[in-house]
């Protein structure tokens, strides 16, 4: 059982942020109930987002499928959703409709841009929401343009992961005032917070232009490098004696590399680093500074990381319906959060959705029927 059993929310499907928020809450043993269109396809994706919960497709533009979800709200813990502001207002799924029927509901909105402001009502994606915050102007190559780094910053640090946690900070508060209240999770906003370290340097002085500075490929000691087989490896000796172990290690010229932090000499120092790990393969680099305080390790694929022998100790990866997937995070001492299973067809557990909220079998052959539920 998870740290979150016991707790019962309501997913309005969408993409991205949203899944990613349903799966740490299920991850953690909350019991999230997926509520996808019943337009949708009935084929189970294979979306390691949506593992661990049951999927119920309801009509959300009808009378009767949006009473079905107020019923649902009613004894639930909370409800999150990722449409536009405004979306579900017009359906009557809205924070007033909700915590009209269930005070205490903690209602969730993951958005790119936010509930207010001159942008909260157009399109927008993860390259969009970081390029605001100033996220992504901070990354990629001296002299060359900013990087997009995947989505992980937008759409999953700053956007689901986000929201996870104002979820679970806003029920931990109803549990003190018995009140629910609106948590507001905007992309842009979260990506801006992982950007604080940055912003504090920045106003101190230590930010040049993009990839000149001591986390963003410009210092020659916090770096990838390319192997002799066309690999990578990562090196990230800040701290004098771990940089004094990467000199050994690597048995460079001592005197030459002795001013570390002397910025002028970082792009000389890179490329003499650049030609020296070109001499060796990756793994004949592990062999020499896997394991040591150098702060090192080999740059892995997607398909290599799960074999890692320090992963495969940590059962950091699991396999569910013959996908490998990264297991549950964090982990908890007394109370295990697993994973139970893969993703659902959607609507493919509506008859036990809506018996666990006591509709009967005829209720449930009625709404079928009127194609309410899929």
């Amino acid at each position: 059982m998870g740290p979150l059993a016991g707790i019962q929310v309501i997913e309005l499907a969408g993409i991205g942020p949203g899944p990613f928020c349903g799966m740490m809450l299920s991850d953690m043993g909350a019991e999230v109930i997926r509520v996808d269109r019943i337009s949708q396809s009935r084929r189970a994706p294979p979306d390691v987002l949506q593992r661990n919960r049951k999927s119920i497709s309801i009509d959300l533009k009808s009378d009767e499928g949006r009473e079905l979800v107020l019923r649902m709200v009613e004894t639930s813990d909370a409800l999150f959703e990722g449409f536009r502001p405004g979306v579900t207002e017009r359906l009557g799924l809205g924070p007033d409709d909700c915590l009209e029927r269930n005070e205490k509901l903690v209602y969730g909105r993951m958005t790119g841009w936010g509930q207010e402001g001159p942008l909260a009502h157009v399109a927008g994606h993860d390259i969009n929401y970081i390029g605001l915050s100033g996220a992504l102007h901070s990354i990629g190559e001296n002299g060359g343009k900013p990087i997009p780094p995947l989505n992980l910053i937008g759409d999953f640090g700053g956007g689901g992961m986000l929201l996870a946690f104002g979820l679970v900070c806003a029920l931990l508060e109803t549990k003190q005032s018995g009140k629910g209240q609106v948590v507001d999770a905007a992309m842009v906003d979260g990506s801006a917070a992982l950007m604080a370290t940055f912003y504090s340097m920045a106003q101190r002085g230590f930010i040049n232009e993009r990839g000149a500075n001591l986390l963003d490929g410009g210092a020659h000691f916090y770096n990838t490098y390319e192997t002799s087989d066309g690999k990578y490896i990562c090196v990230g000796s800040i701290e004098p004696q771990f940089y004094e172990l990467l000199l050994k290690h690597s048995a460079v010229d001592a005197d030459e590399f002795s001013e570390q932090m002397n910025r002028e000499k970082w792009p000389t120092l890179r490329q003499n680093l650049e030609q020296l790990f070109k001499t060796k393969t990756r793994d004949e680099w592990c062999e020499i500074m896997e394991g040591t305080d150098i702060c090192f390790a080999p740059v892995l694929s997607v398909w290599e990381a799960p074999n890692h022998p320090h992963n495969v100790a940590r059962n950091a990866f699991v396999e569910m319906d013959g996908i490998t997937q990264p297991a549950p995070s964090p982990r908890f001492s007394r109370t295990e959060p697993k994973v139970r299973h893969g993703a659902r067809i959607p609507g493919q557990d509506g008859d036990d959705v809506l018996s666990s909220f006591d509709y009967s079998v005829e209720e449930i052959g009625q709404l079928r029927d009127s194609g309410v539920i899929g």
